[in-house]
């Protein structure tokens, strides 16, 4: 598995009443094959997912990913390092499912005919071989995610951070994704409220009020998790 590595990661914004923290500095090393986090809105979890491949940048420390600084290497940490929003309408840009995938596959498949070839592969894969041509605002809920999944693991990226990826889908549909996360061969950095999904990681990091509040094994994570949100 990659490493990731936060040393003494954090995030503050310039705020009217001086610095506001969004992340207290932060080191952690991430390793395990699963990795989830949980936290109520505006605890933090996301902009700790985000440091992961440069969507945010740290204010203070470093993020590594195999030894490559965030900061410094941003173009091939993402390379390795592939994000997928909650909402799908974030990543799906073009009118097809099959241009979707092949705009995702532009950099690594310079040949058209090859690159579509592939695309239909990736669709075939998750089962979206039949919405090929189809319009990706004529597809379901689900299927816009699974759609936006393919898209990013179209490049075969090391690592998959997925920022509440079922938080808009039905009981069905948060399975069916739920399923395909986490039965990848890449790690996983799963960001949920889903409390299921995280019991299923090898790890869990509880964030609240900008902080890592307890790292471990995930049932016990989430079991800290319900005893202490209300408090």
């Amino acid at each position: 598995m990659p490493v990731i590595e936060l040393q003494d990661a954090g995030v503050a914004v310039a705020a009217p009443d001086g610095e506001r923290t969004i992340l207290a500095p932060t080191s952690l090393t991430l390793t395990e094959h699963r990795v989830g986090l949980i936290g109520g809105n505006g605890s933090g979890k996301s902009t700790l997912a985000r440091l992961l491949n440069g969507l945010v940048t740290p204010s203070c420390g470093r993020v590594l990913v195999d030894g490559l600084d965030v900061a410094r290497a941003g173009a091939r940490v993402r390379r390795r390092v592939a994000f997928s929003f909650t909402d799908p309408a974030a990543q799906l840009v073009m009118p097809t499912c099959v241009e979707d995938v092949e705009l995702s596959l532009r950099r690594q498949v310079r040949d058209p005919r090859e690159r579509r070839r592939r695309a239909l592969e990736v669709l075939d894969r998750h089962g979206l071989g039949a919405h090929a041509d189809v319009s990706v605002h004529a597809l379901s809920g689900g299927q816009k995610q699974l759609l936006a999944l393919a898209g990013v693991l179209a490049t075969e990226p090391a690592v998959l951070v997925a920022d509440e990826p079922t938080t808009l889908l039905d009981l069905a549909n948060t399975r069916r994704v739920g399923d395909l996360l986490l039965g990848l061969p890449q790690q996983l950095v799963l960001v949920t409220h889903d409390l299921d999904l995280a019991r299923r990681c090898d790890r869990v990091l509880v964030v609240a009020d900008g902080a890592v509040t307890y790292d471990g094994p995930a049932a016990a994570a989430v079991d800290h998790y319900l005893a202490t949100a209300g408090a």
